[in-house]
């Protein structure tokens, strides 16, 4: 039974890879830039859900929905005055700025709340792990709500950007930009508003995984943050089901190296593996090549 509980971990583990990792195709494919700033907008997510939470007495669900609103304005600003007056410029410019932008999160965390590590109250305190199968098989309610989470979340997603207004202005502006706004589309309100949902989404991850790994300090966000883009690039980045499944291997191959195999050598295994993949198929498993004219 211990191969089903790593399974599930793993699973869990991936399922916060893929909601974050939905911010990042989702930024990438709309607007082209790699924001390498949402992995710290996790760990501000993180700390604010805690602030509401401990601080003061609120229940961890009305905290985990503020945490979503704050993240949710704070992306809308990080692309109005960090990412919008770049649009348009080299890609060097914009990575580098992403890089700033991290520093800075990571470095105003530091100086509001310190180095030292707070312990994360779980969404779900006082509710015992799960068994099954004769009690062989451990369950935590926070991994099973995880992976709940996440196909609720990719179905959500899926059918407000097949099916909505807004969800087809985005993919319009992901096509051709130029040609968007020629057809009367808004394409700043469009790019402003997948920030404002990647950030959303990166909340809910930073609480669910600080839920199940209750250690919250300013570098929270850095790791998971690179896991979950080399998730999206993994999975195909720009491709939303992509995204769900790179971070579901991911997450099962990190549990499972870490169980039988190392601990230390666990993430070069992650790492290794996108290689592998990036080798044989340079897009990723879901991504499309892209003929570009000359």
């Amino acid at each position: 039974m211990g191969f089903l509980t790593n399974l599930i971990s793993g699973l869990s583990l991936g399922s916060v890879y893929a909601i974050i990792a939905l911010g990042y195709t989702m930024v990438y494919g709309i607007s082209k830039m790699l924001n390498f700033a949402h992995g710290d907008v996790i760990m501000i997510g993180g700390y604010v859900s805690f602030i509401f939470s401990m601080y003061m007495g609120m229940n961890g669900w009305i905290s985990l929905a503020i945490a979503m609103v704050a993240c949710t304005v704070l992306g809308i600003l990080i692309e109005r005055l960090a990412y919008r007056p770049l649009r348009g410029t080299g890609s060097l410019a914009v990575l580098i700025t992403a890089i700033g932008v991290s520093y800075f999160l990571q470095n105003a965390a530091l100086l509001i709340w310190g180095a030292n590590p707070r312990v994360f109250p779980s969404l779900f305190e006082g509710v015992s792990t799960i068994h099954a199968a004769g009690g062989k098989l451990s369950l935590s309610p926070v991994s099973l709500f995880t992976i709940l989470a996440n196909i609720i979340i990719m179905i959500i997603l899926t059918l407000f950007v097949s099916k909505t207004k807004a969800g087809k202005a985005m993919r319009a502006v992901s096509e051709d930009n130029g040609a968007a706004q020629l057809m009367g589309i808004n394409v700043n309100q469009s790019i402003s508003l997948t920030f404002a949902i990647g950030s959303g989404l990166a909340a809910v991850a930073g609480v669910l995984m600080c839920s199940a790994y209750p250690v919250l300090m300013p570098t929270t966000g850095a790791m998971p943050g690179i896991k979950a883009f080399t998730a999206a690039v993994f999975g195909g980045i720009g491709s939303i089901p992509g995204a769900m499944i790179g971070g579901l291997i991911l997450g099962v191959i990190e549990i499972f190296s870490r169980a039988y195999i190392s601990t230390e050598l666990s993430d070069a295994i992650v790492f290794g593996c996108l290689i592998i993949v990036l080798l044989v198929k340079p897009t990723g498993l879901l991504g499309k090549k892209i003929n570009e004219k000359v």
